[in-house]
């Protein structure tokens, strides 16, 4: 194949993937549809003599729901495959690894993303985060189609080993980061809904969902694991590379600031989750502040503030 071909066949893959990624959100929506049906039956039971009325789930509604995790798990995957056969081939077309611009790195960082969802739902059982893993992913990946570029080499800046590290770092921490990040949003929402939903009316999607702590818990494995990936994406290799292509290991440009900002609100997370035994609300909430300076960082430096890093786009 020509590079051209392999430009052309890179951005049918990942224009698929998108459509794909799509399917597989709306497969989990159903599900979370389906589960508001499910505690409608009641059916008898033998308990202490007496034939007593409990509430249980259809078996037809059961493997509705089922089904419906199945085919948005099995889309999960298959978008995640042609997503990845996209990257190749336009690495291949650019003669060159595959996130040295903004559509790239979106596109990239959703693989990573999709990857970890895909790997954590077989250790951990985090298939209740499907939904918002998916529905983010499409939207960066056609967020990313808003700002592409075709295949072609580097900026001279970028004509280091240093990215590989550098930008690889950053796309598995932020990936780390968006599953925490769905984590601590939904432990809001469970929190919450622990406190002031009786249990009789604990039905839905929420429900078949672990317990808030669990929540609360997964968020703060995820984020302890990123944590020093996005220290030697931001803090270490960076520097080092800023040092090879502008002579200067700081600057102080935006996106060198909102990457130490990043760094300093989960470095605080971390710190009180560790010392001060923070848990709960609070370190939810500073948790998705600290994701909020992430993507700001991500699209905000990017688009809005010029700098040195301008190229990324």
């Amino acid at each position: 194949m020509s590079l051209e071909q392999y430009a052309q066949f890179s951005n049918y893959a990942i224009a698929s993937a998108t459509v794909v990624l799509g399917l597989a959100f709306l497969a989990y929506l159903v599900q979370w549809a389906v589960a508001r049906k499910v505690a409608a039956e009641p059916v008898l039971v033998a308990a202490g003599g007496a034939d007593t009325a409990v509430e249980s789930p259809s078996e037809e509604t059961e493997t509705r729901f089922t089904m419906a995790g199945s085919i948005g798990y099995s889309l999960t995957s298959l978008a995640a495959l042609v997503l990845l056969a996209g990257l190749v081939t336009r690495g291949l077309a650019a003669e060159r690894v595959p996130w040295g611009n903004m559509y790239e790195f979106g596109c990239a960082a959703v693989m990573c993303a999709l990857i970890a969802y895909l790997a954590l739902v077989k250790v951990w059982d985090i298939d209740w985060v499907g939904s918002i893993i998916t529905g983010i992913g499409t939207v960066v990946l056609g967020a990313s189609m808003l700002v592409y570029v075709p295949a072609g080499p580097l900026v001279p800046a970028l004509h280091s080993y240093w990215l590989v590290m550098h930008v690889l770092a950053a796309m598995i921490a932020g990936a780390a980061f968006v599953i925490g990040a769905a984590a601590s949003a939904l432990f809001l929402v469970k929190s919450r809904a622990e406190k002031r939903t009786p249990e009789e009316a604990r039905t839905g999607m929420l429900w078949r969902m672990p317990s808030a702590a669990r929540m609360d818990q997964l968020a703060y494995r995820v984020n302890a694991f990123a944590f020093p990936v996005w220290t030697f994406a931001a803090l270490i290799s960076g520097p080092i590379w800023a040092q090879y292509a502008w002579g200067r290991y700081w600057g102080w440009d935006p996106k060198e600031v909102w990457a130490f900002i990043t760094w300093v609100v989960y470095a605080g997370y971390l710190h009180a989750r560790a010392t001060a035994g923070w848990k709960g609300k609070a370190a939810a909430i500073l948790c998705l502040v600290g994701f909020a300076t992430f993507v700001f960082n991500f699209v905000g430096v990017n688009l809005f503030v010029p700098g040195l890093h301008s190229y990324a786009k």
